[in-house]
């Protein structure tokens, strides 16, 4: 009997940070156990007490692996770029893994965080936004941050994907929020550049088994 996978990864479907893990591990043809915490269930299993031990932050995803819990998706995509090299996930030019990096915070840091659920939940329960606001809010600050990485991609000629012809650390961070975009129906016709390495990615089964409508836990 084959042993079971050595990962084990904390996930949401519909989680955008969760989406890049699971992305990476494929491209690294890595099995995880895939272990479900639900955002908005029962107040959301995140906060519950097991899993608070586990993740301080009380976010998604946490990757265990070796004895070692670790959160923040870009933190795992590198981690386990380092142990599985191949395929690798960044240039090996300094010019180039600085310019997927850039590409890559500029959607972890400053598109994601402005979206995500406990901001939104913030927003109307404590400051009493109401949805279409919210709405418009979030819509807003993808369009600020979807228009700056056309740009970017636009005037750097981009390849097959954001960097070149494979996939990157900047491509595991697009595609998820290229997803989280068109599930919140903002218009994607000003960016054709995202849209065509959108298309480009999900040629690759190891961005489409990713997708949040083919994960187990998905409603």
């Amino acid at each position: 009997m084959s042993p079971g996978p050595e990962f084990a990864l904390y996930s949401y479907f519909r989680s955008s940070a969760a989406f890049r893990v699971r992305i990476t591990l494929n491209l690294k043809n890595l099995q995880a156990d895939l272990r479900f915490v639900h955002l908005l269930k029962n107040g959301g299993e995140q906060h519950g007490t097991a899993y608070r031990t586990l993740n301080p932050q009380q976010l998604i995803p946490t990757l265990m692996h070796d004895g070692h819990a670790i959160g923040q998706s870009l933190a795992i995509v590198e981690y386990l770029d380092e142990i599985v090299p191949q395929p690798p996930l960044l240039p090996r030019d300094a010019a180039g893994r600085a310019r997927v990096r850039q590409i890559a915070l500029g959607i972890a840091c400053d598109i994601h965080p402005l979206n995500n659920l406990r901001v939104l939940q913030y927003l109307r329960h404590a400051v009493g936004t109401d949805n279409k606001t919210c709405a418009d809010w979030q819509h807003h600050w993808i369009t600020v941050g979807f228009a700056a990485l056309e740009a970017m991609l636009e005037c750097d000629a981009a390849g097959t994907f954001c960097h070149g012809d494979t996939p990157t650390l900047a491509d595991i961070c697009l595609i998820p929020q290229m997803a989280n975009a068109r599930r919140i129906q903002v218009n994607l016709s000003p960016y054709p550049t995202l849209r065509r390495i959108e298309e480009n990615a999900y040629r690759l089964p190891a961005f489409t088994a990713a997708r949040p409508e083919n994960q187990p836990d998905a409603e």
